[in-house]
């Protein structure tokens, strides 16, 4: 029972680091985002990969 509870724990973590860093990506200033070479409209697929992996 344990076990679950903490995978679920860590599931939930996860997500709300992917809606952070989803959401601050998309909010980046458009110049400041391009100057970084990330595009805006692929926020969640960077967050994606940054929070859960390939």
């Amino acid at each position: 029972m344990l076990t679950m509870i903490e995978t679920l724990k860590e599931a939930a973590r996860k997500r709300a680091a992917y809606v952070r860093t989803r959401d601050e990506i998309a909010r980046l200033p458009l110049d400041v985002a391009l100057d970084l070479d990330i595009y805006p409209g692929d926020a969640a697929r960077i967050a994606r990969e940054a929070v859960y992996g390939r």
